[in-house]
């Protein structure tokens, strides 16, 4: 059985390698090892100027596809202007998110959103985004601060494709959220939910596999079948 190829999006930040300082295309090792631990083989997609064609292409050489967790949307793409605790846009990692998930979309590829990726998903097909969760919910329990993942429990709806991975209704999901999903966007159905009613798995209607989480699965790699799943779904 050949392994499947897994495309991950990653971020487009400034860093550092040994003593040298630049900009960095890369992401936490976490996202791979969930793939490779689950059998798939990870490729990286970093963020870079390119076109619906040249995502098409991509698309056509994987076998699934992670829209991994990350900065803010820019709230442009919902038609809001920028709230003060918005992180200033990365456009190019936008625009190429944007340009494979549509891709992903009509090619039918498993897809599985986490975070910033469940994100991109809603505001994609047309939905809307909460740009601070605190002034919504009125609290902080989904980004404790100091880069901490927060252990929360999630409600799945029975019988939904994440309430099977899982195998019943509960799920401890790791969380690092400061937005979340306001106005759900056709097509997608909310199968999960926090203890506060906050959006916290969605799943595309009519798909082989689609779904996305809010919470940080690559934060906990003694429990796979998030991954497991998509890896399943991805192989020929």
């Amino acid at each position: 059985m050949t392994a499947p190829l897994i495309g991950i999006s990653t971020y487009l930040t400034p860093g550092r390698i040994s003593d040298y300082e630049c900009d960095i295309a890369g992401l936490p090792t976490q996202y791979m090892e969930g793939v490779t631990r689950s059998g798939g083989i990870a490729v990286f997609l970093p963020p870079q100027d390119a076109t619906a064609e040249h995502a098409q292409r991509v698309i056509s050489r994987i076998d699934g596809l992670i829209i991994a967790g990350g900065e803010d949307v820019n709230p442009e793409r919902y038609g809001q202007p920028r709230g003060v605790h918005t992180q200033e846009p990365h456009q190019t990692r936008d625009h190429w998110e944007d340009l494979l998930m549509g891709a992903a979309l009509e090619a039918q590829l498993p897809l599985l959103g986490i975070c910033r990726g469940a994100q991109l998903l809603n505001v994609h097909l047309g939905g809307t985004l909460h740009q601070h969760l605190p002034d919504v919910v009125g609290h902080n329990r989904y980004q404790v601060g100091d880069g901490l993942f927060h252990p929360e429990e999630v409600t799945l709806e029975p019988g939904s494709a994440v309430a099977k991975i899982f195998g019943d209704t509960t799920t401890i999901g790791m969380a690092f959220h400061h937005q979340g999903i306001d106005t759900v966007a056709p097509g997608l159905t909310v199968t999960g939910r926090g203890f506060d009613g906050v959006v916290q798995a969605l799943e595309i209607d009519a798909y082989p596999f689609g779904l996305a989480v809010q919470w940080h699965p690559e934060e906990n790699l003694k429990d796979l079948r998030i991954f497991q799943a998509l890896v399943g779904a991805a192989t020929t």
